[in-house]
């Protein structure tokens, strides 16, 4: 059992869609839609429950992940604070389902599932492949980002708005500026805004530095407009048939 959890692990290295990652990406796609096809069995208290549960996850994981590495030796400001934005969001999005608040949902829902997918997708698990703990636990993490958005939108009824968009842009584009400076300070790379991430990663096939920064504003950009458009052709099938209901 130890193995599962060492420093020195010595077992298979994470293998990019294979078969314990597709099984898990296959898991997270499948409670996203069971939770969507049931929302309207979901009594006050059992959407309180799913809250909670869903917060106290959160929380547990990004701390069992904190004290995995200082168990090791392996934590230390220039990597570990929480700034990358998976890192901010696993707090965020805590706060965000226990006290149901709407700003923070604008960003979990635009920043929360835009990085959390990406992550998800090509995760930074290094050498830990399954059934290693850091294998479940950069996963578990960024799928409980992806599911506590489209819960709190498909379950409480929240949605995003036109200046939802502008709100996440320009807040985002503050926040990376301080980053850039807490980076240039520490030595750090958070937000990947120095040079790239070390291991895999969609930004490997967008230029050097720092064009590749322009890049990842223009799919940020493209992604949540992307997430945005079922709002959009929402509101503009009620406009269309409102004249014909009146």
């Amino acid at each position: 059992m130890e193995q599962f959890f060492t420093r020195d692990y010595t077992g298979a290295p994470f293998e990019l869609f294979g078969p314990a990652h597709l099984a898990f990406l296959t898991l997270i796609v499948l409670a996203c839609v069971l939770v969507s096809i049931f929302r309207g069995r979901f009594s006050p208290r059992l959407r309180t429950f799913c809250r909670w549960f869903l917060a106290v996850g959160l929380v547990a994981n990004e701390l069992g992940f904190h004290a995995w590495n200082i168990y090791y030796g392996l934590w230390s400001v220039r990597n570990h604070l929480p700034l990358h934005v998976c890192s901010v969001m696993v707090y965020a999005s805590a706060y965000m389902l226990v006290a149901r608040n709407y700003t923070l949902y604008e960003f979990s829902y635009f920043l929360g599932i835009g990085a959390a997918m990406q992550a998800l997708l090509t995760p930074d698990a290094g050498i830990y492949g399954f059934p290693h703990y850091r294998f479940f636990q950069t996963l578990i993490a960024h799928g409980l980002i992806v599911f506590s958005a489209v819960y709190m939108t498909v379950v409480e009824g929240f949605r995003p708005y036109p200046k939802s968009l502008l709100r996440v842009a320009v807040a985002m584009n503050l926040y990376m500026l301080a980053v850039f400076f807490i980076n240039s300070l520490l030595g750090s790379n958070y937000l990947y805004i120095m040079h790239k991430p070390e291991t895999a990663s969609l930004m490997d096939a967008l230029g050097p530095w720092p064009w590749y920064i322009l890049s990842i504003e223009a799919i940020g950009v493209a992604i949540c407009l992307l997430l945005y458009l079922p709002f959009f052709l929402k509101d503009l099938s009620a406009k269309r048939l409102k004249p014909a209901a009146a």
